[in-house]
């Protein structure tokens, strides 16, 4: 199957938001926030949100399209307030009967990394993982994300950890210096 990759325009809110919640439903630790609470969020939210992020310089939602025009993958890409000199892979979600290696997910990956290479000036590029996701902690790193050994809490469970990786490529440095 050919996949389209995008970014995202900002009348696709809908589509935006029906894809998130077919994200928590299907994998609940991966994000940051609830089914419940993003369920309840009105349509001015996701039309704010969806603005954002087809239009901002730095932040930017790129969406797999199948061949029919289907959302079927999302990944987004923009910086940490409170972590300067970053920008985040975050919201990165392709529905199971589109995942492996034929998906959309690496090309999905590779819109979010050359948006944040060309868009920001900043030295460093990293996702969280929940600790308990090994598919996903096995497909970042094929990418060539590496574990910065940092590590901190899951939002949504304290008590659980999210492991900090970064894309040791993302400015052309080599490997060993580059450290977040």
């Amino acid at each position: 199957m050919h996949y389209f990759i995008r970014r995202m325009t900002s009348t696709e809110y809908r589509e935006l938001r029906a894809i998130r919640l077919e994200a928590l439903r299907d994998s609940p630790t991966a994000f940051s926030s609830s089914y419940e609470d993003t369920a309840a969020l009105p349509d001015d939210v996701w039309q704010q949100q969806a603005a954002v992020e087809a239009s901002s310089e730095e932040s930017a939602t790129f969406i797999a399209a199948d061949e029919a025009g289907n959302w079927v993958g999302i990944a987004g890409v923009g910086p940490l307030p409170d972590v300067p000199d970053h920008v985040h892979v975050h919201s990165v979600y392709v529905s199971p009967e589109h995942r492996g290696p034929a998906g959309p997910a690496a090309d999905l990956m590779m819109a979010g990394i050359r948006h944040a290479q060309v868009s920001t000036d900043v030295r460093w590029l990293t996702l969280g993982v929940h600790e308990r996701n090994g598919r996903g902690l096995a497909f970042y790193r094929r990418l060539g994300f590496e574990p910065t050994g940092k590590v901190v809490p899951y939002g949504l469970n304290p008590s659980e950890k999210l492991l900090i990786l970064g894309y040791p490529d993302f400015r052309g440095r080599s490997r060993s210096s580059a450290q977040p």
